[in-house]
């Protein structure tokens, strides 16, 4: 099913393996295989599966993880109906995730704060009632911003962060309204992690390790292992996580499962469905290198997470795999990647800490989920 515009670079992708002789296996006729249709969360280890049982072919399959193989990838999973179905790589090896971890500071709003239903005093909060003042004090229109907005990363603070990548673009300070723009900007987020803290009374780790590493069940944690690091010109430290990607899946499964673990509600289902609601359209994505011209990513924003920003082609009747996705998108190229539309989780990580310079560009990524997506078989499964 050709979900959007398929690139130069699948193509080129999916030549180069055909070159190889990979993709021809998919034409070949094989067993009919019994498909599984009940969903599992992993126990002590997660379970494996053919990728027929759940009618993708495992002959395309071995031709991703031979683009993979091409790429600065570290590892990587794919996980449909709480199944292993592909994984690459060391996916026990625990590394720094970057940005991803915004959206892991997400789901620990759902966890902590936000129970059976969203309570909008605590998003409506501004960031003088909370005591998020900063090095710099707040000008009086930046007063009246709400944690909402610091989620929504359309505060208006255009503070120092610490972030060299950051410094070019930043507005001037007081150019824009609190919740009238939107900028990917790392005060925003720093200071919606401290607002945590104070909001939940525990710090950020410590809920990482109560509230989802242990109702998970995931293997690699190690609460000493995480680190908050400040910088000399605010405050706010950046909280920075490390995870595996076995680990990582886990939290993806969970977001796909609406907050739900084994029967119980890890997360608020209503929470999960608020926070990876579009609330930035694609258009308004700033800086606006961030929107990706010419390549096939189109994520707008919700609130802490990449939300997938309606079709790629006129008209309204467009539905596709990408349709009410969602993303962790962290510096490199490492992922948490939710597709409801097909059922699938992928994680992919890159290890910046054995290699900073380590990359796998988003065209490079929307590529793999293109071929993920058009791994099926049909028929021959």
């Amino acid at each position: 099913m050709t979900i959007f515009r398929i690139t130069k670079l699948v193509a080129v992708a999916n030549c180069l393996l055909l070159g190889f002789g990979l993709l021809s296996l998919s034409a070949q006729t094989t067993p009919a295989t019994k498909q599984i249709t009940d969903d599992v969360v992993p126990g002590n280890e997660w379970l494996k599966t053919s990728p027929e049982s759940v009618g993708y072919s495992s002959a395309k399959l071995e031709a991703i993880r031979g683009w993979v193989k091409t790429q600065d990838t570290g590892s990587m999973m794919v996980i449909v109906r709480g199944r292993v179905i592909f994984s690459y790589g060391d996916v026990s090896h625990t590394s720094k995730i970057a940005s991803v971890r915004k959206s892991v500071l997400d789901m620990l709003y759902g966890a902590d704060l936000f129970n059976d239903k969203i309570q909008d005093d605590f998003l409506n909060k501004t960031v003088k009632q909370l005591g998020l003042d900063d090095k710099e004090p707040f000008l009086p229109m930046e007063e009246k911003a709400t944690l909402i907005q610091l989620m929504a990363s359309r505060s208006g603070i255009y503070m120092p962060t610490g972030n060299g990548d950051q410094a070019k673009t930043l507005p001037p300070r007081g150019s824009e309204y609190p919740g009238t723009h939107y900028l990917y900007n790392n005060w925003d987020f720093d200071a919606a992690g401290a607002a945590f803290e104070k909001l939940a009374k525990k710090d950020i780790f410590q809920a990482l390790q109560d509230d989802l590493a242990k109702p998970l069940g995931m293997q690699d944690f190690v609460l000493g292992k995480q680190k908050k690091n400040f910088s000399p010109e605010g405050l706010h430290p950046e909280y920075a996580m490390y995870l595996s990607t076995r680990d990582m899946a886990r939290l993806g499964l969970l977001m796909l499962d609406c907050g739900q673990w084994n029967g119980k509600t890890v997360i608020s289902c209503d929470w999960a469905r608020y926070s990876t609601y579009l609330h930035t359209p694609f258009r308004d994505i700033n800086p606006t290198g961030f929107r990706n011209y010419g390549e096939p990513g189109r994520w707008g924003y919700g609130l802490l997470w990449w939300v997938w920003d309606e079709q790629m082609f006129p008209g309204d009747t467009y539905i596709g795999f990408l349709q009410g996705g969602y993303t962790a998108d962290g510096t490199g190229g490492t992922y948490i990647t939710v597709l409801p539309a097909i059922g699938m989780v992928i994680v992919h990580q890159v290890d910046i800490d054995k290699n900073s310079s380590a990359y796998v560009s988003p065209t490079s990524y929307m590529a793999i989920l293109s071929m993920l997506a058009n791994a099926t078989c049909g028929d021959a499964c």
